[in-house]
């Protein structure tokens, strides 16, 4: 077939023209790919040291300076081949509207996690619930953001579902107060009870001084009452202070109580974020 043979000749008669226009060509596209690959992880790895930059936007910086790098290594490489610039962006510009309607939703957890970059909700390192989930932030990246979960489970949540969620983070103000509730009847001495968790929260090193801590009446259920102690401890020391201080409340009232043949019960508290849904407490060691 005398068109198949022709095509085919005009083919390697191209090929054997632009071999070394090609051959550059693949070589920029190599170099470009494992270029992006290597400054994406020296961005991520060296800046944060180097030049003080916040380790929350060294990832999303590392993901645009890869892309942005293989972008520039196809361009080029298009342009040793013969294809001129002008057709290159034209190129470019018809399949980035495309992409922009077709990939609205991507689009969106981009600018999603500019925003969380930008306005600082969360950082790396930081507990938080948000959009039903809930972990310690390990990075925000172009399209999502990666979570660690209490029992060491992967999260990835896409960064526009966060941004539309109320985020609660639990690490960022410096100090937390714990709610400890103790259930004991109503014929107890509620003044010597106070006492007993007033000194439980004084020998704790880690319950600050300033705001004191405090024992009121929370609650009244039945033929018991409600005492709740209110302590204000450092937020890394929130849920081992939390802890150890609803233990020792508990021992120390049963054995005020010994005597009458009582036993003091410890209620849920009544603090809306001392709990995640589902009654699981958060950790933000």
């Amino acid at each position: 077939m005398p068109h198949v043979s022709d095509f085919a000749s005009a083919v390697l008669a191209w090929f054997s023209t632009n071999a070394l226009p090609i051959a550059i060509a693949l070589a920029i596209l190599i170099g470009g790919w494992n270029v992006a690959r290597w400054a994406s992880k020296m961005i991520q790895r060296l800046l944060p040291r180097a030049y003080g930059v916040d380790k929350t936007f060294a990832p999303l910086l590392a993901q645009a300076a890869r892309y942005g790098i293989i972008i520039f290594s196809l361009v080029t490489a298009l342009s040793v081949v013969g294809v001129s610039s002008a057709s290159i962006y034209a190129v470019l510009g018809a399949a980035g509207l495309a992409i922009v309607l077709a990939l609205q939703g991507t689009l969106s957890n981009i600018a999603a996690g500019i925003m969380l970059i930008w306005l600082r909700p969360i950082a790396v390192g930081e507990y938080i619930v948000g959009d039903g989930v809930a972990g310690i932030v390990v990075e925000i990246g172009l399209f999502g953001t990666r979570l660690r979960s209490s029992s060491g489970l992967f999260i990835f949540t896409p960064n526009q579902r966060l941004w539309n969620s109320t985020i609660t983070n639990h690490s960022r103000e410096k100090r937390r107060r714990i709610d400890v509730n103790i259930s004991l009847p109503d014929t107890s001495d509620m003044g010597q009870a106070r006492k007993a968790m007033l000194r439980v929260a004084a020998s704790d090193k880690r319950v600050e001084v300033d705001p004191a801590p405090t024992v009121h009446v929370d609650s009244f259920a039945g033929d018991r009452i409600v005492l709740q102690l209110r302590a204000w401890v450092p937020t890394p020391e929130y849920l081992p202070a939390l802890r150890d201080v609803t233990e020792k409340a508990k021992l120390a009232i049963n054995k005020q109580l010994a005597q009458a043949g009582e036993r003091a019960e410890v209620t849920p508290s009544g603090d809306p974020h001392s709990q995640l849904p589902g009654g699981q407490a958060p950790d933000i060691s």
